[in-house]
């Protein structure tokens, strides 16, 4: 039987119907097991224990009574820590900020709770999120659970780390060009990003979304019903739709997938990644899908363009702090921005105008397609302490070309294990389909959780 840690949702909501388990003894069990990683893996902030265990109280009252909240109540989660939540501070990954309390929970972090979901705290990220990395000038570095000298990724850094070493089954991510989609990749976890508007968020802007960062498709799944609930605070959000979240069977036979395995931009992808994706594709071929070659749709243009016009973005955050804290934020995030301070009007308007760019072309290029398949970055995880895979501020992004296109143009996409390097690091998968089709998306990633190899056990924490 496995530890009560690493228990998915579905299988803990059937324990406390069953009164096999209870949330209280679910949630001891799950700090106990963080005691142990936490140490070494430093992927969260903010843990409370006590708020933890009073929720879980009420929870376990909750079954007693046959009235739980949803199919959701008493199981464990956490949230990346730029998800605000009521009395406790945002830091945003930079040691720049000042700290104060927030004044009310986000809308994700509300629908979970009002969902019985115990929150245990929050889970890391880098300055600003504008990381691909568990390095931050804020946070402890946070290291990735299948070898500690090597990185996460990021901007949902503790997150991934925090759901490949068992912190319990749901953690929630954000992404604006692949931060939950490439440590979820880079750990080996299930990564989800979203339709954008599907989860409402506070604040909203460009490509940002929040979504389930899992062991399991369905786990996810599980998430996205009270994620995807409405709130009128962001002014961005979908119409809310009923859609079945956990009915996840698909028939593959006839669906029409492209394979994508080159950007257009970026660093070449390794050979060890190129052989997972393709044996991905494979396999769904084998069962009845109709796997084709797609051509890449991106270019260079559209890739600076975006990189001037978040230079400027993180420049201004940068200029409005007090100069005593200017110094305080990440020397790599400092040394990406510092051009923004030379940037004309018209070079950030151009700049900016490749979003749509970019948009366009991800839209026309998917339309064919029910889906489209590719890895989730060209390259494996770094060493622990880089902020990038180049760990280079002058080229930042060369490793985001897969994931970024499907912010930008809001469609679905998610990343699943699909394999290992040689020397063993976790490869993703990633899955996309066309704007709204969150469903799909799912359905092809649980799909491909019957096709492939068992996955290696879970990494274990060392003994202390």
């Amino acid at each position: 039987m496995s530890a009560v840690h690493d228990l998915g949702a579905a299988q803990l909501g059937e324990a406390y119907r069953a009164r096999q388990l209870s949330p209280l003894e679910v949630v001891r069990a799950v700090l106990e097991h963080i005691d142990r990683w936490e140490p070494v893996l430093c992927a969260t902030w903010a843990l409370d224990a006590d708020a933890a265990l009073a929720a879980a109280r009420a929870s376990e009252a909750r079954w007693a009574k046959g009235e739980p909240l949803s199919a959701l109540d008493g199981v464990p989660c956490t949230l990346k820590e730029n998800i605000a939540t009521r009395g406790v501070p945002v830091p945003l990954g930079t040691a720049a900020t000042v700290l104060a309390p927030a004044a009310e929970d986000a809308p994700p972090a509300a629908r979970l709770r009002e969902a019985g979901c115990v929150i245990l705290g929050k889970t890391t990220m880098p300055d600003w999120g504008m990381l691909s990395s568990g390095l931050s000038s804020f946070h402890k570095l946070a290291r990735n659970p299948w070898n500690t000298a090597l990185n996460p990724g990021g901007s949902s850094a503790g997150a991934a780390a925090a759901a490949a070493a068992g912190y319990g089954p749901l953690h929630l991510g954000t992404d604006i060009g692949g931060s939950i989609r490439l440590p979820a990749g880079w750990c080996g976890v299930v990564g989800f990003k979203p339709s954008n508007g599907r989860v409402p968020i506070k604040p909203p802007y460009i490509g940002r979304v929040a979504g389930p960062m899992t062991r399991s498709v369905r786990d996810a799944a599980l998430m996205m019903a009270p994620l995807s609930r409405p709130d009128v605070r962001d002014t961005t959000s979908l119409p809310p739709q009923d859609l079945a979240w956990t009915d996840l069977e698909t028939d593959l036979r006839g669906l029409r997938l492209g394979l994508l395995m080159d950007a257009g931009w970026g660093l070449p992808v390794d050979p060890d990644v190129a052989a997972a994706v393709q044996a991905a594709a494979r396999a769904f071929e084998a069962a009845g899908a109709i796997v084709e070659p797609l051509r890449p749709f991106a270019t260079r243009e559209m890739a600076d363009g975006i990189d001037r016009f978040w230079r400027m973005r993180s420049w201004l955050d940068f200029e409005a702090l007090p100069a005593q804290r200017r110094d305080l934020v990440l020397p790599y995030i400092r040394q990406w921005i510092a051009s923004g301070e030379h940037l004309g009007g018209g070079e950030v308007f151009r700049g900016f105008s490749q979003i749509g760019s970019l948009r366009e072309a991800a839209v026309v290029a998917s339309a064919p397609y029910d889906a489209v398949l590719s890895p989730v970055c060209p390259v494996p995880s770094f060493p622990a302490e880089w902020a990038s895979p180049l760990n280079d501020p002058e080229r930042p992004f060369e490793h985001i070309a897969f994931t970024l296109p499907y912010n930008m143009s809001e469609q679905p996409a998610i990343s699943i294990d699909c394999g290992r390097t040689r020397d063993g690091r976790p490869i993703g998968l990633q899955i996309a389909a066309r704007r709204h089709d969150d469903l799909g998306v799912l359905r092809l990633a649980h799909a491909w959780e019957g096709l492939r190899p068992p996955p290696p056990a879970w990494p274990q924490p060392p003994h202390r």
